[in-house]
């Protein structure tokens, strides 16, 4: 494991974080594309494989020292900081960018993924009719996924705690979007959004000397759920490392094929040229959450009009994102050959 790094290594750690955290708070988009372009995949992958059965002993044993160098606790810790800082300044950022400049915001992703499809498949082996198949299923499997309907909210601590487990997938499964997963369960807004800012607001009132939020349900029901989504995060997240850590030593081309084709096939996803449609009851009336919110139902896709400005801005924005990602490449590139 790597453990000596320059203080621009840590810098760009923690800017790695800010963008695993700000991509898995956007419906579509992956935190493990980033990790997965700018060249630290398999290392963010084989330290989390390390929180083990070993490294629990080492803390038992009181072998800190050990501990720290065997589990790589600076590369984590710094990935994980930058992450915890975006939730609360990057991803409110990007909030605010979703909601007035949402075809723009899409636009970019859409070009980011498109960059990150480039960069899996330069290398790869296209040529393998077992890889073009493996590519194919994944294809199918992130086609699937964008078209399934979203359901209902549902704040069950227990169904929390495996909205936990599935919302990670994102950091560790290149491809697999975790918020537009808990998008389809239903629990998109309580988890990213409502949960969030009520622990910002509990945050800011202790920073005051102020606990009169003990006293509001709402407030304490929303620290509980939160409590349980983190708790089932750090669990999948160790559990899926594990997994791919296996599947990444014995499997690593059918692996690659099927996150070039899941990569793909989601693209639906963060199709930029969408709207938001909401479901409707029985009388014609737009359906709300226990919260007021609006219930998502689907997106209604559509192609851009060549007559319309914004159009072309968009496209200027996707080659922007194309570009961000090969920045992202280069970067990685000349970090590992630093390293080696």
């Amino acid at each position: 494991m790597q453990q000596t790094r320059t203080f621009t290594d840590k810098l760009f750690l923690v800017l790695k974080g800010l963008a695993m955290g700000a991509a898995n708070k956007v419906p579509g988009v992956s935190g493990g594309v980033v990790a997965f372009v700018a060249g630290f995949y398999e290392e963010f992958i084989h330290s989390l494989q390390r929180i083990n059965y070993r490294s629990f002993l080492l803390l038992l044993k009181g072998k800190f020292r050990s501990f720290y160098h065997y589990v790589n606790v600076k590369f984590l810790g710094l990935l994980i900081l930058g992450m915890v800082i975006s939730y609360f300044s990057v991803s409110k950022i990007l909030d605010y960018l979703i909601v007035h400049y949402e075809l723009y915001v899409w636009s970019t992703f859409f070009g980011m993924i498109i960059g990150s499809i480039y960069f899996i498949a330069k290398d790869f082996n296209l040529k393998s009719t077992k890889n073009l198949l493996f590519i194919l299923l994944g294809m199918i499997a992130g086609v699937g996924i964008s078209l399934l309907e979203p359901a209902t909210e549902n704040d069950n601590l227990w169904f929390v705690f495996i909205c936990g487990i599935i919302g990670v997938s994102g950091m560790t499964l290149p491809g697999l979007s975790g918020s537009f997963i808990l998008i389809l369960i239903g629990n998109y807004v309580l988890l990213l959004v409502d949960s969030v800012n009520a622990l910002f607001d509990t945050i800011t009132d202790l920073m005051k000397l102020d606990f009169s939020f003990a006293n509001d349900p709402e407030r304490v029901r929303l620290l509980q759920v939160l409590t349980s989504f983190t708790a089932g995060s750090v669990v999948g997240l160790v559990t899926l490392s594990h997994i791919l850590g296996f599947v990444l030593n014995h499997y690593k081309n059918i692996t690659y094929a099927i996150i070039i084709g899941f990569i793909t096939g989601s693209l639906g996803v963060v199709w930029p040229w969408k709207e938001k449609i909401f479901k409707t009851g029985y009388a014609g009336e737009f359906l709300k959450d226990a919260n007021g919110n609006l219930v998502l139902d689907n997106y209604d896709r559509y192609w851009p009009s060549l007559s319309d400005s914004s159009t072309y801005l968009a496209f200027i924005f996707i080659i922007i994102g194309i570009l961000f990602v090969i920045g992202l490449e280069r970067y990685g590139k000349t970090s590992k050959e630093k390293q080696a």
